[in-house]
């Protein structure tokens, strides 16, 4: 027997939008935050051991590898802190509609580059 069903759009045929693009980065960005803020936890509790730990690590934001987990952090938290912004003027009712939800995604994407930008060039931590 055949199925004439529709198929439901799947990731072959879905055209991405901005609010697609954001809410998805928005959840994993919450993730990875998640798990940046537990190693800085682990971080400060390695300060109870002695310096040695600390050292150590402190070496390791000196590499390449420990400068990029620096700016992914503050970009993380940027996107973050920006996405949530979007989300509390949706709470009040403003911005649903189709032109103003593209606007205030591209601003929260571009934004939070920026951000990063400033924060790193203001702490001068590259």
């Amino acid at each position: 027997m055949k199925n004439n069903n529709p198929l439901s759009p799947h990731i072959q045929i879905y055209s991405w939008h901005i609010s697609s693009l954001v809410s998805i980065s928005h959840r994993v960005t919450g993730i990875i935050n998640i798990i940046i803020v537990t190693l800085i936890c682990l971080w400060v509790a390695l300060l109870l051991f002695g310096n040695t730990n600390y050292d150590l690590i402190q070496k390791f934001f000196e590499t390449f590898f420990g400068k990029f987990f620096i700016v992914g952090t503050v970009w993380s938290f940027s996107f973050q802190v920006l996405s949530e912004i979007r989300h509390l003027f949706w709470d009040l009712g403003y911005g649903f509609e189709i032109k103003t939800s593209n606007i205030s995604g591209l601003m929260v994407i571009f934004g939070s580059i920026v951000l990063t930008i400033l924060i790193l060039m203001r702490n001068i931590i590259l």
